[in-house]
């Protein structure tokens, strides 16, 4: 199961996506050289952000530094290989909106990348992949308090790579997009990812 940084695809300058595993900060992937075309069923649509992108609070403490993204095509994430995605300039099938909703038990900084990362081995199971586009907005940030940023991104630091591993084997293709959906939530809450809140929202009964 392999993570990749999307945005080296659309920029050459040190920047990823919040919610890529720290141990791949300094890694180049070499999305280009892996690249090809063909007809594929997306079910999910990720445009980037101009200006002040959707990062981490490690790089806005450390860097900061503006990003525009240079103009390219759309690219598609072939199954096994993930990226995080967020809740900004995204649009989603009609087929999918159970994918939409956002976990309750875990941190702000944290929800809409763990739904990202809940989604992707979901969609797969369905058809679908997750594809990125070049910016088509521009973001200003409201003020931020980093630090709290950073202390509410630790449990994404920490557990991403186990979320998509730990949904990927509950995961059944027989099943329809919420029945998986519910069976993600509950592997995640014996693996103490989530809370039992989940289940008010989530499990019948």
């Amino acid at each position: 199961m392999g993570f990749i940084n999307i945005y080296q695809w659309y920029t050459a300058q040190n920047i990823r996506p919040r919610g890529l595993l720290l141990e791949l900060l300094k890694t180049s992937f070499d999305l280009r050289e892996n690249s090809g075309e063909l007809t594929c069923n997306v079910g999910i649509w990720q445009g980037l952000a101009d200006d002040d992108p959707d990062v981490d609070a490690i790089y806005r403490l450390t860097s900061d530094q503006e990003c525009i993204f240079n103009s390219d095509k759309p690219v598609v994430l072939s199954e096994n290989t993930v990226c995080p995605f967020n809740s900004q300039n995204t649009a989603i099938r009609k087929e999918l909106f159970a994918l939409l909703y956002l976990p309750t038990s875990v941190t702000f900084r944290f929800t809409d990348i763990l739904r990202g990362l809940v989604a992707q081995p979901i969609m797969w199971a369905a058809g679908y992949k997750l594809g990125f586009t070049e910016a088509t907005v521009v973001q200003e940030r409201n003020p931020h308090n980093l630090l709290k940023d950073f202390e509410s991104e630790i449990p994404m630091f920490l557990r991403g790579q186990d979320v998509v591993s730990i949904v990927n084997e509950v995961i059944d293709k027989k099943n329809s997009i919420v029945e998986n959906l519910q069976s993600a939530y509950w592997a995640l809450l014996v693996e103490r990812i989530v809370s039992s809140d989940e289940k008010k929202h989530l499990m019948p009964g």
